[in-house]
């Protein structure tokens, strides 16, 4: 009896599992035949907005107006006036190099300027004396000529002797010789007076030159603006400007006017242009947008070296120049803060190459391709022949496409496509503002989805809360 009542016992526990699991099953059926049929999918009308094409790229600030400052001669900084970060006015004086050198220098031009003025006074009363002589030499020159022509009527008439005569002739011939050297003497002088002339010239101009260095022994600015980085200290020596760069002393900078140099992708700098609209957002201060524009484009790349590369390997860059707006800074500015930026600031850049108004537009995670082929209805519509190497689809059998949503089913739409932001892309072509496109979940819209397929719109959070 027992062992009847034990088994009995046992089947009871049987008959509350299978209870249990009929349950269930009844359960997993109703639900199924309550639950909705189609695909879960979120979906946005497609509207008129503004798209704006940008271009990013980061870069460093830098002052418009930054100029070098070095010393024009070699020497010891023996008076250094400014320090880093200093506000300077024009024609201000900035260090000084040692001028003892140069002073010696400055005396030795001037002692040789007196010396070639002493020659040339030389020369001149060189010239007055070679006067005087001819003066002379012409006197007894016209009384010579006197002698002899009265000399010669006497000879005629037998009063003289012959010797008398030629005696007379001799002396005349004599002084006539002493004129043309006297003219030449003059001539001789007048050049060495010239030439003497000419060195003078030369040892003024080079007594200028000296003073001139002496001069450029004190530096001064050349600009008004802040001394943006100081190399030297009082004390060192500086090579001054010759046949190659001289020692770079400071840099003054003009902090009133600032502009980013960012560096673009040979991709996106055909896009660019003179003028374009951009905003810049520096490290320095988050959350900040300011405005900018475009206003040069470099024509070389930034990486060129001057030799000619056929490879790809490097990414070939082009710095473009943004000028900031001081405008939209101004509020920056204080008596305590007068320049809100410094040179070598990070930024970064969006700069807005093309903009469209009333575009039709999606969101872009809205557009995806498909295979011509599928568009059709055809699982394959042709064999392709198979090659030892795998190769891409072609660009011709794949379109971009949308899928629109019509009475809880998708029609596939093939679109063309025009600019984009980051959120949404111009359509012109395919759809009208109002058409309700599917946008998610990405997997769907990418690979799953097929045309005529039924969905359910569903909210984005309760979808995703879902998943």
């Amino acid at each position: 009896m027992a062992t009847v009542k034990k088994k009995k016992k046992n089947n009871w526990w049987i008959w509350a599992l299978v209870g249990t699991i009929v349950a269930l099953t009844a359960f997993a059926v109703i639900k199924n035949q309550n639950r909705e049929d189609g695909t879960k999918v979120t979906a946005e009308a497609a509207e008129l907005r503004t798209i704006r094409e940008t271009v990013t790229a980061s870069g460093k600030v830098f002052p418009v107006t930054e100029v070098k400052i070095s010393s024009d001669v070699s020497g010891e900084i023996v008076e250094l006036f400014v320090e880093e970060g200093d506000s300077i006015a024009n024609g201000q004086i900035l260090a000084r190099v040692d001028a003892d050198a140069v002073e010696s220098q400055v005396e030795r031009g001037r002692a040789s300027v007196n010396s070639s003025k002493a020659n040339l006074a030389n020369s001149r009363a060189q010239i007055e004396n070679s006067i005087a002589q001819k003066e002379q030499i012409e006197a007894q020159l016209l009384q010579a000529r006197e002698v002899f022509e009265r000399n010669k009527t006497l000879k005629a008439e037998g009063v003289i002797s012959a010797q008398d005569f030629e005696t007379a002739e001799t002396n005349l011939r004599a002084l006539e010789a002493n004129l043309r050297s006297a003219e030449a003497g003059i001539k001789a002088a007048r050049q060495a007076a010239k030439a003497a002339e000419f060195t003078v010239k030369s040892s003024e101009a080079s007594l200028k030159e000296l003073n001139t260095s002496l001069r450029q022994t004190t530096i001064y600015a050349p600009m008004p603006g802040v001394v943006s980085l100081l190399n030297v200290e009082k004390g060192e020596r500086v090579v001054g400007n010759g046949m190659m760069s001289g020692t770079e002393i400071l840099r003054i900078a003009d902090l009133n006017a600032m502009e980013v140099q960012v560096e673009v992708s040979e991709n996106d700098i055909p896009r660019v242009t003179i003028g374009d609209i951009t905003e810049i957002e520096i490290d320095a201060y988050l959350d900040r947008k300011f405005k900018g524009k475009v206003v040069q484009i470099a024509n070389s790349a930034n990486n060129a070296t001057g030799v000619v590369a056929l490879t790809s390997e490097q990414v070939t860059n082009f710095v473009v120049t943004i000028n900031i707006d001081p405008g939209s800074y101004a509020d920056l500015i204080t008596p305590k803060k007068p320049y809100p930026f410094r040179p070598g600031m990070s930024a970064s850049v969006e700069i807005f190459t093309k903009e469209v108004n009333d575009a039709v537009s999606v969101p872009i995670q809205a557009v995806t391709t498909r295979e011509k082929d599928a568009l059709a209805g055809k699982k394959k519509a042709k064999a392709k022949a198979k090659t030892v190497s795998n190769t891409a689809t072609d660009d011709d059998d794949i379109v971009e496409i949308v899928f629109v949503v019509e009475n809880d089913t998708v029609r596939s739409v093939p679109v063309k496509t025009d600019i984009q932001d980051d959120d949404f892309i111009r359509i012109i072509d395919g759809i009208s503002a109002g058409d309700m496109v599917v946008t998610g979940p990405y997997t769907q819209v990418s690979k799953k989805l097929e045309q005529g397929e039924k969905v359910i719109v569903t909210d984005k959070d309760e979808l995703y809360s879902e998943d």
